[in-house]
């Protein structure tokens, strides 16, 4: 009796048929995520509730691979279809957290984004509380694990002010690398942009974002961190947008993130 070929909506992690369509193949906690209708965690509770379909049967199983252009999903009947993809740019203020929902109920920085649909919509990376300037959001979850990579070597760039007067050999220091706790922390580019009598402003250009590391570099360099703007990523660059203000990417801006990133 001839065999018959497995269903896409049974194939199974692991195995050598889901090696064939890369880029198509995913699990299904994945694929609703990819299609922007929720985070993977919120996919995977779904999925155990029994509230998912795949070609209207119902499936609790988290290992299940799919076609993500192929199959049909469904959550309680209705079918979840690719979200249109947002990408914006906020100029974050001091003083709010770059999450969602915070448990000690600080501002956050959706906070700022007001009417703007943000259920889907992450922060690409993060600024902490004290620091300022851009950041990115976007429901594209493919685009935003790749700019999080540090394998795409997206430059960031912050104008930082200090206190106190920061001279060549300090901007040296970042250069070839501060020792701090137990890491070895290095700017690609540091330069002073101007001096006062009590303090400077200096541009630093990272390609890496360790936590907290140019405040880091600074305090084991006898520096105090006063103020840290972030002003680009790569070409991507905050400009004169208003202190909280957003707006969307422009398609240029976001076809640069694409080619950078190969999505």
């Amino acid at each position: 009796m001839k065999q018959r070929r497995p269903s896409p909506d049974t194939k199974r992690a692991g195995t050598k048929a889901d090696d064939g369509a890369a880029g198509k193949r995913v699990t299904l906690a994945r694929a609703l995520s990819k299609l922007g209708y929720c985070s993977r965690t919120q996919a995977e509770r779904l999925i155990a509730e029994g509230r998912v379909s795949v070609g209207g049967r119902k499936t609790t199983d988290l290992s299940l691979w799919i076609d993500i252009d192929r199959d049909r999903i469904t959550v309680d009947g209705t079918p979840v279809a690719a979200e249109a993809r947002i990408y914006l740019m906020l100029n974050k203020p001091r003083g709010l957290v770059t999450t969602r929902d915070d448990p000690e109920g600080r501002p956050t920085v959706f906070d700022c984004l007001g009417k703007v649909d943000a259920r889907f919509m992450s922060p690409v990376g993060r600024l902490d509380k004290a620091s300022e300037g851009l950041l990115l959001f976007t429901n594209d979850t493919v685009l935003a694990q790749r700019l999080l990579d540090p394998a795409t070597h997206l430059g960031k760039t912050y104008h930082v002010q200090v206190r106190g007067l920061f001279d060549e050999a300090a901007a040296r220091a970042m250069m070839d690398g501060v020792s701090e706790g137990g890491e070895m922390l290095k700017a690609i580019d540091v330069r002073r942009l101007r001096s006062g009598d009590k303090n400077s402003w200096i541009e630093v250009e990272l390609q890496e974002g360790r936590n907290r590391q140019i405040r880091r570099m600074l305090d084991a360099l006898g520096f105090e961190c006063l103020r840290l703007v972030r002003v680009s990523i790569g070409e991507i660059r905050l400009g004169d947008l208003p202190k909280g203000a957003s707006r969307p990417l422009s398609e240029a801006e976001v076809q640069y993130l694409r080619r950078h990133t190969g999505s």
